[in-house]
């Protein structure tokens, strides 16, 4: 045989050998040791000091490459896990591509240095950003499978319109196409992906999830992290699946398994998981010392089965290639890598101007005159918050295909037959806010989804990195934590961690606030604060009707994530109602709101503490004579500094109002800006009204208590006139 040729392959070999040709399987070892001598040229930069961490793929490529040659590139849809390098070379990454991540160049394609290595990224081939976090990946999957579906089935949707967010998101989609996840054994033990599971089984979707089993999540053996040791045990009862446990080591059984459930996910039978059992030869990662918790004699058993030397005696076992020919693909190799190497470290370093770029969307700006508009009146009704924001949500569905509505209980009937009928009239949410929209839109367009928030707005995110506008809602903000995990470490920083190559404006409607008379611990919790302090996510909170119409319309259009706080004790208060302002009315983000004028005191508040202040200011001009300026923050991050700051200077005076806990809280923020940069203007300290430091009890006259009351904000709008 030639040097560094492969053998022709007979009909037999190629059966005998999945399919593969002699030069595909070439082609399959030089991706597995490419990836190989990538680990092994970071692991070298790493100790030189010259890159700062690394995590490898050592032992995982058979199976990563056997996925990456089962699927189509710039086709399917990939969202991977730390470990995933062969595959995404085999999609199409080069090696340059790689370790200009691993030194943190500013011509890293996949984040400009913001991510660790090994974080894969390209639009172009569909890899979707993925975060340092576990199993949170396996969510987007779903989402982007869900997209993919309703595309087929709206076509029309993908269209580009100007004006909104559908401008600068292209859209693409194909009816046979798959959305692979990948998993270590040990992140199977989180929430996210059994959620996914859930969701992947009932919804029939197109995913592949490949779990890459090395035995170890760190140092905790695989028989202390899964019960039995083995998930496809686990797994195996999940109906619609497509199942295959394998060793990871062989490429041959790897790329067997992998085209099967490809195609079993392409038929549209529903998703598939693989189980590979691979090894892991090196530790964790360089921050990690295994031999403190493995044997050597573990060690050397996971040598022999290292999937590199399997498949390079495979090749030249069936004299597809000899000796010279695997040295000769080697030294290539090894010479792509060097110059990948010399290259990633002669680039150019992130600029500090650079920092926050991506942050937020650079082509669409919510604080901008373009979301200015003025109502108009359709009908002369007062209606409450809860009738404008269904209204703008029906408004908004005609107006954009693209949206989609899911949440827990958001659907009129989850069962069609008896709406259809006309039977059933339909739920429509807790607070009915959600109400009609199935029954005039279809049951894709409007569903409810598990009793899982992490499922909620991990699904939300995928399908908002394909171009669809998700608008889910979190049933209480009581129970919004188990998907805070979702939105700090995936939905906020999206954009920023992939340098702009991903976003996902989705929107978060989400009820708060007590003043319930009996909602006690759990359908009473304020907490803004906890998101404003997370940057890449816009907050908005309106008080009244007019402002929950234009505002919620605004989140939509946007090209940002939104949390759109809606306060329970506000949906059908008389305070605050107004007629249909018409279905494009929208307010800027960061444009506060004088909702009284005086000149003797200014109060920044927000929420249901608005009507208290107005109630408070009232009684003390009625009372007392005093004239006191009361600001709407309405939305929270961004918010209106300008306007505190003029009102400021105008009454030397300043009362913070929330309802949230006083402690570390959203007013704290406001008044140390107030302190620092308009002392000089301040005939008196900054002074702060809110809830106690404590969760609000179930007992009326408890709450009554712990919540700000206009009682005792009249008391310290009085005493701060007094100073």
């Amino acid at each position: 045989m030639p040097r560094n040729a492969a053998a022709a392959t007979t009909p037999k070999q190629a059966a005998d050998h999945g399919g593969l040709s002699a030069e595909q399987l070439v082609e399959f070892y030089r991706y597995m040791y490419l990836s190989r001598r990538i680990d092994d040229r970071e692991i070298l930069l790493k100790r030189q000091q010259k890159i700062f961490f690394q995590i490898s793929c050592a032992g995982h490529e058979a199976l990563q490459v056997a996925a990456g040659f089962a699927l189509k590139p710039s086709y399917d849809w990939f969202v991977p896990y730390y470990r995933d390098r062969a595959i995404s070379l085999v999609l199409g990454q080069t090696a340059e591509d790689q370790l200009l991540q691993a030194v943190g160049a500013a011509t890293d394609p996949q984040s400009g240095g913001r991510q660790m290595p090994s974080h894969w990224t390209s639009k172009k081939l569909h890899i979707v950003s993925p975060s340092s976090a576990t199993a949170t990946q396996c969510l987007h999957a779903v989402g982007i499978a869900e997209a993919g579906r309703y595309f087929s089935n709206h076509p029309k949707a993908a269209a580009k319109v100007d004006g909104d967010y559908r401008q600068f998101k292209d859209v693409v989609f194909y009816n046979d196409e798959v959305a692979y996840t990948s998993i270590g054994e040990g992140s199977t033990s989180q929430g996210e992906f059994w959620e996914a599971l859930n969701t992947a089984s009932n919804s029939k979707l197109p995913v592949l999830f490949l779990v890459e089993d090395n035995g170890y999540a760190i140092s905790t053996p695989v028989e202390c992290n899964t019960p039995g040791g083995n998930i496809s045990h686990l797994v195996a009862n999940f109906p619609n699946f497509f199942f295959a446990e394998i060793d990871g080591t062989d490429a041959i059984a790897s790329y067997r398994a992998l085209v099967e459930a490809v195609a079993w996910c392409r038929s549209g039978k529903g998703p598939a998981l693989v189980h590979g059992h691979v090894i892991r030869p090196y530790s964790h990662s360089l921050s990690d010392d295994e031999r403190l918790y493995r044997t050597a004699a573990e060690l050397e058993a996971d040598a022999l089965r290292d999937p590199i030397s399997k498949m390079q005696a495979f090749l030249i076992q069936e004299g597809i290639l000899d000796q010279e020919g695997v040295a000769s693909l080697e030294k290539a190799v090894d010479q792509e890598v060097q110059r990948a190497a010399d290259a990633a470290l002669a680039a150019p370093l992130p600029p500090e101007d650079s920092i926050l770029v991506h942050q937020y969307s650079e082509d669409l700006d919510p604080k901008s005159s373009a979301f200015a508009t003025e109502p108009k009146q359709t009908d002369a009704a007062e209606r409450t918050m809860a009738d404008l924001i269904n209204l703008c949500l029906h408004d908004e569905m005609r107006h954009d295909e693209r949206i989609v509505v899911f949440g827990e209980d958001v659907a009129d009937v989850s069962r069609e037959d008896g709406l259809r009928s006309g039977e059933l009239k339909g739920k429509g949410g807790v607070f009915k806010l959600t109400y009609g929209l199935q029954k005039a839109f279809g049951g894709d367009r409007c569903f409810n989804s598990p009793l899982a928030e992490a499922n909620i707005v991990g699904r939300g995110i995928g399908m908002a990195l394909r171009g669809l506008k998700p608008v889910v809602e979190i049933q209480f903000f009581d129970y919004i934590w188990p998907a805070v995990h979702q939105m700090r470490n995936e939905l906020s920083v999206m954009r920023w961690r992939s340098n702009g190559a991903y976003s996902a404006p989705m929107v978060i409607r989400c009820p708060i606030g007590g003043y319930l008379t009996g909602g006690s611990i759990y359908h009473s919790q304020s907490g803004e604060s906890i998101f404003t302090h997370t940057p890449g996510i816009r907050v908005v909170m309106p008080s009244n009707a007019l402002d929950a119409n234009g505002l919620l319309r605004t989140s939509i259009r946007c090209d940002d994530p939104v949390l759109f706080l809606e306060h329970k004790r506000l949906y059908r208060e008389a305070y605050g109602r107004a007629s249909n302002p018409g279905p494009d009315y929208m307010i800027p983000f960061g444009k506060a709101k004088i909702v009284r004028s005086g000149k003797h005191l200014t109060v920044v508040t927000y929420g249901a503490v608005v009507p208290r202040s107005l109630q408070a200011a009232q009684k003390l001009e009625r009372e007392k004579g005093i004239s006191i300026e009361v600001i709407d923050l309405r939305s929270l991050s961004p918010y209106d500094w300008e306007a505190i700051a003029e009102s400021v200077r105008k009454t030397n005076r300043v009362l913070i109002a929330h309802e949230d806990m006083i402690s570390w809280g959203y007013g704290a923020e406001i008044a140390a800006r107030i302190a620092d940069e308009l002392f000089h203007d301040l005939d008196a300290p900054v002074r702060r009204v809110a809830g106690m430091d404590t969760f609000v009890a179930y007992q009326p006259v408890l709450e009554d208590l712990i919540l700000p009351q206009p009682e005792k904000i009249y008391a310290a709008m009085k005493d701060l006139v007094e100073f």
